[in-house]
């Protein structure tokens, strides 16, 4: 019997230079630049680039850091407010080859320190506002990498960062990576433990969510969008590499508030902004003398938690169009969302508001979200009530965790990424969440581990037992309520308890409330934090 013949659709129709190059979204500025040179491509107060110029001035920056020595898979931190620099790096040090990792702002110097030792940053550019934040940082870290300072008002050719692109070349032959599979960003995620871990993400899936967020929110060319979303925040949700694809302008706002926005939605004409539900409590509850009138559409994609009906009303009231998105770190940002369907569109404000609610469907470049028994792996019924962990497939989803190949095995069992969210499944196909099996508190679109702040309620002298859950907040979403219990014979007032933790940690992680009394617990002696939560809900406590 002879051999089983070759197909000959495997025969000399190999991958070429000629019809296979890797994907990255590098390739979106470049393809911006050469056909639209000379549109708006960033306004930062009375600054305004091109994409020509952004284009060139990635490249200088690309080729100033390889003169500096930072080659191939080398990470570049950069902690920086939305501003040009920041918006550059996100093309620039990819095209050097490097992986970017944009830090948080709003954590501490200990914390900053951790990631840049973790992340063995090679260089740090960092904008002026939070010079001596990087300063701290840098004094308690092993890594020490020289730093880059960027004058965050404008441009100021004498300013460090200037100085630094100059040395570049403007004309620097940058190539796609040899494989799309290659890291482009390393972004830390908390989760649970005081320690953040290292969420590292590729070209490829860059490149995807990018043209992905253009799609799924029919932004059409040439939006407007307006930065009120941190750039730092698992790199914008991809939206730097959005702006590129779409040939849209990029509307820096450094500090959020809401008189910045409805200028810039009225002075410069943005019609697009991502931002978490806090935002959105700026916007309604603007002063009279911040709200300006305009009459063009605005469109918001919030995350987290789903707008009350009575934020989507006062919203919609005001011209803003919500979307409503799902996704982690570890999903690029959006990788779910919730599709809206012409025949919703009779409903009542309150059923309407009810389907907002829902996390939603896949992305379209998402192989699949699916809500799924982590004990047996098994989809669940898609019958609204019974509950699972919300899983993603797909490539959107993160390479794995840096340096962490026992979370990285845990996070993909069985095949799927276990986001560690519960949730139902509708008979529509559409995902709702419930709960979080992990206690992690979501802050104005930021995580807040529990354990990290009971490891400093526990450092109290006044202390016996502490824990922490969130409590809900109209401004912020959720902020952190602690339950303690004191030592016999001590004393400490709430006030002192909040000054004691945000002597020791970012502010934002700190308690808001405090409530005193014994920990309601199981016969095992494991504390009942669902228990508190109601508690938390139900009890104004002592803020």
């Amino acid at each position: 019997m002879s051999g089983k013949s070759v197909s000959p659709y495997l025969l000399g129709l190999d991958k070429n230079d000629a019809n296979y190059v890797p994907l990255t979204p590098i390739s979106l500025l470049k393809r911006a630049a050469r056909v639209y040179p000379d549109y708006l491509s960033v306004i930062h107060g009375d600054v305004t680039f091109t994409w020509a110029q952004s284009y060139e001035r990635s490249r200088r920056l690309a080729s100033a850091l390889t003169k500096r020595g930072i080659g191939l898979l080398d990470t570049v931190s950069v902690i920086a407010s939305n501003m040009p620099a920041m918006f550059e790096c996100h093309f620039g040090v990819p095209m050097a080859g490097a992986v970017l990792n944009t830090i948080n702002t709003r954590l501490d110097a200990a914390a900053i320190a951790f990631i840049l030792d973790h992340a063995e940053a090679k260089i740090l550019l960092v904008s002026g506002d939070f010079k001596a934040l990087a300063d701290q940082a840098v004094a308690l870290s092993k890594a020490k990498p020289p730093m880059i300072v960027i004058d965050e008002e404008g441009v100021d050719p004498g300013s460090e960062y200037e100085r630094f692109l100059a040395m570049g070349d403007p004309d620097f032959d940058w190539k796609p990576p040899a494989d799309e599979w290659q890291a482009i960003s390393l972004s830390y995620t908390s989760g649970t433990t005081g320690n953040p871990k290292g969420v590292v993400t590729h070209h490829r899936g860059a490149y995807l969510n990018a043209l992905c967020n253009s799609l799924s929110w029919n932004m059409g060319l040439h939006p407007r969008y307006l930065w009120t979303l941190p750039m730092f925040h698992c790199n914008g949700w991809c939206f730097p590499w959005t702006m590129a694809a779409t040939v849209g302008v990029n509307i820096c706002l450094r500090r959020v508030s809401a008189k910045g926005i409805y200028d810039a939605i009225v002075d410069l004409g943005a019609n697009h902004l991502c931002a978490a539900p806090t935002v959105l409590t700026f916007i309604i509850g603007a002063r009279a003398e911040e709200v300006r009138p305009f009459t063009h559409k605005v469109k918001v994609m919030t995350a987290g938690a789903a707008p009350p009906a009575a934020v989507i009303a006062a919203m919609t009231e005001r011209h803003f169009e919500i979307d409503h998105v799902y996704g982690l770190t570890e999903t690029y940002g959006p990788a779910a969302l919730c599709a809206w369907k012409e025949e919703w569109d009779p409903l009542p404000l309150a059923e309407r508001a009810a389907l907002r609610a829902r996390q939603g469907v896949p992305y379209p470049v998402e192989e699949d979200v699916q809500v799924i028994d982590p004990a047996t792996m098994q989809i669940v019924p898609a019958d609204g009530q019974t509950m699972g962990e919300i899983m993603f497939r797909g490539n959107v989803v993160m390479k794995g965790y840096f340096k962490n190949p026992a979370a990285s095995e845990e996070a993909f069992a069985g095949g799927w990424f276990h986001s560690g969210d519960l949730g139902v499944m509708h008979p529509d196909g559409y995902i709702q969440l419930r709960d979080r099996s992990k206690d992690v508190i979501i802050s104005g679109g930021e995580n807040i581990s529990s354990i990290e702040v009971e490891e400093v309620l526990y450092c109290h002298p006044a202390i016996m037992e502490a824990a922490v859950v969130a409590k809900s907040d109209p401004r912020w979403g959720e902020t952190p309520c602690a339950f303690v219990t004191l030592r016999e014979g001590a004393s400490a007032t709430d006030k002192e308890i909040i000054a004691f933790c945000r002597e020791r940690m970012a502010h934002f992680k700190a308690p808001r409330t405090v409530i005193f009394g014994p920990l309601p617990k199981t016969s095992t002696g494991k504390i009942q934090k669902f228990q508190l939560r109601k508690m938390a809900d139900g009890d104004a406590g002592n803020s």
